[in-house]
């Protein structure tokens, strides 16, 4: 019989804490008992693997930095929209170390679920750069750079890659503020090098 109170949503929840706790790499069932205060094969109720377990926080993570940024565009557009996503974004992001690492995995070929949660969140930026009037391979090019610039500076930042002493406030504002610029001449010609 399962403990009492305990659900598939407080046991992903409590998952979710300590992946932000101790990095998704030490997240296991045990761990996991041990925190809930219950014997690990109660676990089984709940969840059916290890995997099973990172998939369903990889699933609340993705829906809380969707909704984060979602927050954040509301009532916004253009750059103004551009800058309150990128700080939502981080700012989300440093504060659930093991929950972004794990938003960051792609959707498994054929898990429905998790490819509407992930297009859901990429869908905000999508409607944020209808304002630059980008389409089609344009508008694609334009995701990618906004989520590599975002999760390279994350990366970055929350490992330990910005060292020198220059304000990091600084270097956010003039990345993002650099990619709005950008968006303005999005549409203009490139030429791809040959590789």
């Amino acid at each position: 019989m399962p403990r009492v109170g305990l659900t598939r949503d407080s046991v992903v929840e409590t998952a979710a804490i300590m992946a932000d706790e101790v990095g998704l790499n030490s997240l296991t069932l045990a761990a996991l008992a041990e925190r809930l205060g219950v014997k690990q094969p109660s676990l089984y109720k709940h969840l059916d693997s290890v995997a099973g377990l990172h998939r369903s926080v990889s699933l609340v993570a993705k829906r809380e930095l969707g909704e984060a940024i979602s927050r954040a565009a509301v009532g916004r557009s253009g750059a103004d929209a551009i800058f309150a996503m990128s700080h939502a974004y981080r700012n989300w992001a440093i504060q659930h170390p093991g929950r972004y690492v794990v938003s960051q995995t792609p959707p498994a070929a054929g898990d429905a679920e998790d490819e509407t949660t992930t297009m859901s969140a990429i869908r905000v930026i999508t409607d944020v750069l209808t304002a630059y009037n980008l389409e089609g391979d344009d508008s694609v090019d334009a995701i990618r750079a906004f989520r590599s610039l975002l999760h390279g500076f994350v990366s970055l930042e929350t490992t330990g890659g910005f060292a020198l002493k220059v304000d990091i406030e600084r270097s956010f504002e003039r990345l993002i503020h650099g990619f709005t610029v950008a968006l303005d001449h999005w549409k203009e010609p490139v030429e791809i090098a040959e590789t």
